[in-house]
């Protein structure tokens, strides 16, 4: 089995953010208070906010790749960590704007991260989140380090080492969870004024460290028929929005074996075949225990059909003791058949229980492909109940 690839993580800092706190100001936005921290007349608080962070991911550092923006916005911060990284290319001005954050973040994400790190404040949230929130045509998994002086948003750890925590876990293979946060920012003139003033300007995925939902709990233990309910009110709830947008006619899904997709399949009122690949149009039966060829077959005619707007998901459970996603028990779908499918259109599915039964080992990818299997390594979004999911990283063989 190949090595695991590292994490890839993107870092970026606004040098500005916070820097209004310390002398009463309420926020930083306003040109005069950061034309006054640029002259050096109002301490930068974001290094060492970002330093605080930085040494944190020291247990890690042979298992991270960073990427970062050069100066102020990113590299001095991680060399002053002691902490190796990949600069890319960027022009860094003397003094930084929320244009300079976006342009930053937009090309730190082209170098395909696993979660992208920021240092900042709510004005910070805000520019990020319009590049890479949930409404952007690309959202990416991204986390905060606190460094504001208005801290409303929730896409913040609570203190730099909290924020670096969640990293170590997720390298370490813990259980991560991915909520939708709001990103919130305030008038600050009018909180000068003592109005508080919120505005909601969008939402991130956001990882935090998984803990199990109350209502399938009895002693800290899962009640695994509550999340397998939950997990299939999860898949139906994300295939009537694509219902609402598309048209039922347009959504192809395909169920993967298992006792976890029969189980959905049930729920949803489909035949299933336990150890077969059901598919479905819609909400109706279209096909039941084919073979490749026959899936490859179904793809392509939905595709011919739907045109551009053809929709297709594989929902997908791990199969075996040993955790595998595909090669074991769904040889059905063939690494050509993955492709047409595409990783982003991958639901897999899986109770929390079976995934700390791993203990931390990855998922496997046997697809057959090398290079496939190479390719799509990394994290997966595993949906674990409703409205609930975990980061879990998945290696090829």
């Amino acid at each position: 089995m190949s090595s695991l690839p590292r994490f890839t993580l993107g870092f970026i800092i606004n040098p500005l953010a916070g820097v209004g706190g310390e002398a009463g100001f309420k926020g930083s936005d306003a040109p005069e208070i950061q034309a006054s921290a640029a002259s050096g007349h109002l301490p930068l608080r974001a290094f060492e906010r970002a330093h605080q962070f930085l040494q944190g991911l020291q247990p890690i550092a042979n298992k991270l790749r960073i990427v970062t923006v050069p100066a102020c916005m990113g590299a001095d911060a991680v060399a002053r960590a002691g902490l190796q990284a990949e600069v890319i290319d960027f022009p860094v001005p003397s003094v930084t704007s929320a244009k300079d954050t976006q342009a930053g973040v937009q090309a730190l994400c082209a170098a395909k991260l696993d979660l992208l790190v920021f240092v900042g404040g709510d004005g910070t949230a805000r520019d990020v989140c319009s590049v890479v929130g949930c409404e952007s045509p690309q959202p990416q998994l991204a986390v905060g380090v606190p460094s504001g002086v208005k801290m409303h948003s929730g896409v913040y750890g609570i203190h730099p080492t909290a924020t670096a925590q969640v990293v170590c876990g997720m390298v370490a293979g813990e259980l991560t969870a991915v909520h939708e946060q709001e990103v919130r920012d305030i008038d600050e003139a009018a909180f000068r004024q003592g109005i508080v003033r919120s505005r909601y300007y969008g939402s991130m995925r956001v990882p935090s460290a998984a803990e199990f939902v109350q209502h399938v709990k009895q002693g800290g233990v899962e009640v695994e028929e509550l999340v397998l309910l939950d997990i299939a009110n999860e898949i139906k709830e994300r295939l009537e929005a694509q219902f609402d947008d598309l048209g039922e006619e347009q959504v192809l899904t395909i169920f993967a074996p298992g006792s976890t997709t029969q189980f959905v399949q049930q729920e949803l009122g489909l035949p299933s075949t336990l150890l077969g690949v059901d598919v479905t149009l819609g909400l109706e039966p279209l096909a039941q225990d084919v073979n490749a060829n026959q899936l490859a077959q179904l793809i392509d005619g939905h595709r011919q059909r739907c045109g551009a707007s053809a929709q297709v998901n594989l929902v997908l459970t791990a199969i075996g003791g040993q955790g595998h996603l595909l090669g074991r028990g769904n040889q059905q779908l063939r690494a050509d058949i993955l492709q047409k499918i595409g990783r982003e259109h991958l639901w897999p599915i899986a109770t929390k229980a079976k995934l700390k039964a791993l203990e931390g080992r990855p998922l496997i990818l046997d697809t057959g492909n090398s290079a496939l299997n190479r390719q799509w390594s990394g994290l997966f979004s595993v949906v674990t109940g409703y409205q609930d999911n975990i980061l879990y990283r998945a290696e090829g063989a």
